[in-house]
């Protein structure tokens, strides 16, 4: 029997420490019979640790059964080893994207960490010293990164993954004195470019659930300390349905995708 929708479980910033073992795997426990796919927004790791990202795979391969897609986030590379945690992630065949497009289930997933840099009027402009200059632009090749990925998707159904906020609207609860520090406006850009049905990201704990982009696209903070507090009965993911809808392959470019609907939240 063919399936009339894919459902998605989301959720960011677990923060697997050294002594997170055991933790994680309960938490996960329903996933498989409540999703499709499971997406990871970022700040899988507390210290960008080897040691931290084979507790959390050990964690993931113990209860999750079904595919799973992922973006690194800011403290996955504080230590400077993001690229030896990227490699534990993808040996036990966690699809990690960094500026690339996946499809699994007849969904296209494109993924970026994304950076900071503020907001509308508050976005930081590339002028002055050379460190400002140097900060901008990473905001915008992680913004291009975004958009080569979005340009790559060919299925009617199409997601992207971040773990910085696209729009100020899933920040706000967080002191709008480091609301800069959260992500940026130039992750939207693309995201208005190249219509998607849902957008989801973590960073920010103490943002808000939900919000919008200037063309209407849902977008979803799913970190997991936002979820726990505000769903403290449920697991600790969000689920989301994406209708399977029938387009002529010659119209998927101009389609504008339906938003995704949420389901409750485990």
């Amino acid at each position: 029997m063919s399936k009339q929708a894919v459902r998605l479980a989301a959720v960011g910033d677990l923060h697997i420490k050294k002594t997170s073992q055991g933790q994680l795997a309960p938490l996960l426990a329903s996933v498989n019979d409540r999703a499709d796919v499971l997406l990871l927004c970022g700040d899988l790791t507390d210290y960008g640790l080897p040691e931290e990202a084979q507790i959390l795979v050990k964690e993931l391969m113990s209860v999750v059964r079904i595919p799973m897609v992922a973006v690194l986030g800011n403290h996955d590379f504080e230590s400077g080893q993001q690229d030896e945690v990227c490699r534990i992630l993808t040996d036990v065949g966690v699809k990690v994207l960094d500026g690339e497009a996946t499809e699994i289930a007849g969904v296209g997933f494109a993924g970026v960490k994304g950076f900071p840099g503020g907001f509308g009027r508050g976005t930081l402009g590339g002028w002055g010293e050379a460190g400002v200059k140097a900060f901008v632009q990473e905001a915008m090749n992680e913004a291009l990164k975004l958009e080569s990925a979005l340009a790559r998707l060919r299925t009617p159904r199409r997601v992207a993954v971040l773990h910085y906020a696209p729009i100020r609207a899933t920040v706000e609860g967080e002191p709008l004195e480091i609301f800069p520090y959260l992500g940026t406006s130039r992750l939207e850009e693309p995201l208005n470019r190249y219509p998607v049905n849902v957008v989801f990201h973590g960073h920010a704990h103490h943002g808000s659930l939900e919000g919008r982009t200037a063309r209407g696209t849902p977008v979803f903070n799913v970190a997991m300390p936002l979820l726990m507090r505000s769903f403290p009965d449920k697991p600790p993911f969000r689920i989301f349905e994406l209708p399977l809808e029938d387009i002529p392959a010659g119209d998927v470019a101009e389609h504008v995708p339906e938003p995704a609907r949420v389901l409750e939240n485990s």
